[in-house]
């Protein structure tokens, strides 16, 4: 506590990135903590301060000495520099820490290998975090995060090192914690609740219909594979976007409008190409026919879904923020997590894997949507209100283990039959 006797608590992830499927995870914490505890002191560790600190005037610091100090001059000097910072951190975190009672880690898939990553980056920061924070006495929570088996023996051991040090944790899915308990991490006692960003506000006026011509929400990333595909990077990114041009050149041939959305900076490549290509091979329909707009945060991403009729989507935050609008969608997977997500929605039948990408069956799945969408609207209506509904009762839970409010007891949740 402060000298005031405020809780201080501290946000860590990376935000602060231009991701805003992180960020839609820290709105609806950020919005618990203020609604529930309005007399906490909050700032935030994460890998963008500055950025961070514009978009919602909170203090921030970086995850690491390299972060706040910046590469050298040279290749060497970088090198030097990292070297140093993996070094300095040692005393740099626990310092750091001890500013704070609680650090949250609000939701994202902190555990998971889905995307490429490196062990001594993000999950040795991770552990690193909880054992300073363990060592000054200051409480974290992983809430709702993502996770999957690693294969890298160092990954599983940061990974079940950093969930094990930590005072709370939940999952977003029960493959999540599936996932760390096939790792070695005891998860008796954690939960399974949706994800957080299902407790975001729905946008206030959605916009008005265009009745002369639909429209699609065509989610894109910039898809380079696993970890485990590292040598075939450059020809997997190039597949896929050959693929989504040819998709979107049907849509705009079929009288479609196409809205694209992403998720990170990095997609921007690929809404390039789709955009050029149209400009190319459709340059009568491409200015009439497509719309592209910047989104920074999931609340705008959902604003503009909410004038599109159907959303076919590869990233996971844009597969949920249709899912949660009740927007007939199709998920072009690119790990468990968005499996899950169509299942427990009933919509298992409209995904494909990203690396299998079919665009006839793609073809077939959206026309099988649009003809079925009366139906599968109100399923996703009601499963959005259990939600709602599973996300409150776990704020009582948070709030009696990270500040002590209430007596509320552990309160045991499944939303992984569909029930």
């Amino acid at each position: 506590m402060n000298d005031a006797g405020r809780p201080r608590v501290a946000f860590f992830g990376l935000l602060g990135s231009g991701n805003i499927g992180n960020h839609g995870s820290l709105d609806a914490m950020l919005a618990f903590v203020r609604a529930r505890h309005p007399e906490a002191e909050i700032s935030c560790v994460c890998a963008g301060p500055e950025v961070f600190e514009q978009q919602y005037g909170i203090p921030s610091v970086a995850i690491t000495w390299y972060q706040q100090h910046g590469p050298g001059r040279s290749r060497l000097d970088s090198v030097a520099r990292k070297a140093f910072g993996k070094v300095a951190d040692l005393v740099r975190m626990p310092r750091l820490l001890r500013q704070y009672d609680v650090v949250i880690v609000p939701g994202m898939g902190v555990f998971e290998t889905t995307l490429e990553l490196r062990p001594w980056g993000w999950p040795y920061a991770l552990f690193l975090m909880t054992l300073s924070a363990r060592m000054a006495g200051t409480k974290t929570a992983f809430v709702n995060v993502g996770a999957n088996v690693a294969r890298e023996r160092s990954l599983r051991w940061l990974f079940t090192g950093a969930a094990r040090l930590a005072s709370y944790r939940s999952y977003r899915d029960g493959y999540s914690r599936d996932a760390m308990r096939q790792m070695g991490l005891d998860t008796s006692a954690d939960e399974v609740y949706p994800d957080l960003a299902f407790a975001l506000p729905e946008p206030a006026e959605p916009a008005p219909a265009d009745e002369t011509r639909r429209t699609v929400g065509l989610g894109v990333m910039a898809y380079h594979g696993t970890n485990a595909d590292r040598a075939r990077a450059d020809e997997i990114y190039a597949a896929y976007t050959a693929k989504i041009i040819e998709f979107a050149r049907w849509l705009v041939d079929q009288d479609y409008r196409i809205r694209l959305v992403t998720g990170d900076p990095s997609d921007l490549s690929v809404v390039e190409a789709v955009q050029a290509d149209l400009r190319q091979t459709r340059p009568d329909l491409a200015a009439d026919r497509l719309i592209s707009e910047p989104a920074d945060s999931l609340g705008e991403l959902m604003e503009q879904l909410a004038g599109t009729d159907v959303v076919v989507a590869s990233r996971y935050h844009n597969v949920l923020s249709a899912l949660k609008l009740s927007i007939p969608t199709i998920s072009i997977s690119y790990g468990t997590k968005s499996d899950l997500l169509m299942e427990q929605m009933r919509l298992a039948e409209f995904r494909q894997p990203i690396q299998g990408l079919d665009v006839a069956r793609l073809i077939d799945q959206f026309r099988a949507l649009e003809a079925r969408a009366a139906a599968v609207v109100p399923a996703m209506r009601a499963r959005n209100a259990e939600y709602a509904e599973a996300l409150e009762r776990q704020y009582d839970v948070l709030s009696a283990a990270l500040f002590g409010a209430g007596t509320t007891p552990r309160v045991a949740v499944d939303i992984e039959q569909g029930e």
